[in-house]
């Protein structure tokens, strides 16, 4: 075979693609992707011609293939998730239920009732298909599905107070993964903050000092992912609830992550339930779908129903109003918090953290040896570890786990070498994302649970 090695033997993009394999390429996926393709790799095959790397037809049409392949993968791809963090914002939060996906599958292939009243044969209100459940379920008067809790929060700042004052304790005015900051998404909602106490330590007598004319409601942040400990004190929800009310004033909780059921029974640490908030006396509470309830991307508002109808009125709402899809999904997660047995076994969020730590080690002791055989020149063991909970919820709070942990006798020489085999396992048919610390490579299994496929896609891995 002809050796290219000086880019005039180069052959036109034309002539390339009019061979007969490109040409099958071609067939398969089209003239405009081939051509932009073989292009891309032309760019690169004539500098590495120029720096004296010789190449051949074959290996120009091999290229090209792995250029299409490279361009027709989606961005959005299934993955491992080994980073010992179940809600990983990164990595798309809850995994949601069999249910969900299914329901989900069966509004997207066709038409559906999202907006359609069955009953009346007229215009229906796709706001209606969570809220019955969601009001059955936390005990409001009223609920609001929105695509997620910053848009929650934004739309009830701007529907309740704008260009009004909102009290919020200085102590709770977070930034939480994405610069998300509460006092960015106040001057969004055209309202303005005021500041109450310091930064450890509010009292009833700090709000009630704050309270003005311009006073439009009370809020209290949930402090997501920080706990400030020591010399502290904040004000109770219930005594909150009483001040603002004493005002006339609305008390709304953004719960952040929010949770529908108690914790503790499932040997999980206390997280404030929605049902509790609106207990302590909040008019409206606001919370992720995505989160710890376990479903898809949302932001839920539940409460008051005057005050629902006021944000449904709200022409922002429209704006950030959830698909069918999500809705679907929601609908089916949300149905199995009425079965608590359904509700452990199916929903994974709740599984994958209630997961048994000897099912964990024993499943780590089995694969200990496969990734042995697999990764010759590394050290494998089984190691105990932690993981967390993720984004934001319960965020001091740690569980116990089992990881296989990896090793290189060339690790402590070459940081670059951990890295290295970190992308061989993120370049693999479904990457495998684990986290680096400690001088080794560390994959958490608490959320592996697909051993079988796990296995099989280990078959690919390419470590240099």
């Amino acid at each position: 075979m002809t050796i290219i090695d000086t880019p005039k033997q180069l052959p036109s993009v034309d002539r390339l693609v009019n061979t007969p394999f490109v040409q099958e390429l071609v067939r398969k996926y089209g003239l405009a992707l081939v051509t932009h393709c073989a292009q891309n790799v032309f760019m690169n095959v004539r500098q590495s011609v120029v720096a004296g790397k010789a190449t051949n037809m074959a290996a120009l049409v091999q290229s090209v293939l792995q250029e299409i392949e490279r361009i027709s993968l989606p961005s959005i791809r299934p993955v491992y998730n080994l980073t010992g963090t179940v809600l990983h914002t990164n990595l798309g939060r809850a995994t949601l239920p069999e249910s969900a996906i299914q329901a989900m599958v069966d509004v997207a292939r066709g038409a559906s009732t999202v907006e359609f009243n069955l009953e009346t044969g007229k215009r229906g209100d796709r706001h209606k298909h969570a809220e019955a459940l969601l009001c059955q379920l936390t005990g409001a008067e009223g609920a609001l599905v929105v695509n997620n809790n910053a848009a929650a929060v934004l739309l009830t700042l701007n529907s309740l107070a704008r260009r009004k004052e909102v009290l919020v304790s200085r102590g709770e005015l977070i930034e939480i993964g994405g610069a998300f900051r509460m006092p960015d998404i106040m001057a969004r909602a055209s309202c303005k903050l005021v500041e109450v106490g310091t930064t450890n330590r509010t009292n009833e007598a700090d709000f009630e000092t704050a309270i003005s004319p311009r006073t439009a409601l009370i809020m209290k942040v949930h402090t997501s992912n920080f706990e400030i400990k020591g010399f502290t004190k904040s004000v109770l929800e219930r005594e909150l609830s009483r001040i603002a009310h004493r005002h006339n004033l609305p008390f709304v909780t953004d719960l952040g992550s929010g949770t529908l059921i108690d914790l503790q029974p499932y040997n999980l640490p206390y997280e404030t339930t929605v049902m509790d908030a609106l207990e302590f006396g909040a008019d409206l509470v606001t919370f992720s779908g995505d989160k710890l309830l376990g479903g898809p991307q949302a932001g839920i508002i539940a409460g008051r129903r005057d005050l629902i109808e006021k944000l449904k009125r709200n022409p922002m709402t429209r704006a950030m109003r959830p698909d069918k899809v999500t809705l679907a999904a929601l609908q089916a997660v949300l149905r199995l918090y009425t079965d608590s047995k359904r509700l452990v076994e199916e929903l994974p969020t709740l599984r994958l953290l209630t997961r048994d730590l000897a099912e964990i080690e024993q499943l780590a002791n089995r694969l200990v040896t496969i990734l042995k055989d697999r990764l010759n020149q590394c050290e494998v063991s089984v190691a105990q570890t932690h993981s967390q909970v993720g984004s934001g919820a319960l965020p001091i709070n740690r569980l116990q786990s089992a990881a296989l942990k990896i090793t290189r006798p060339d690790l402590r020489r070459s940081g670059n070498s951990l890295n290295r085999l970190s992308k061989a396992f993120r370049e693999l048919p479904i990457p495998v994302i684990g986290r680096i610390s400690d001088d080794a490579l560390w994959f958490d299994l608490r959320c592996l649970e697909d051993e079988k496929g796990f296995v099989e896609n280990l078959h690919s891995l390419k470590v240099a």
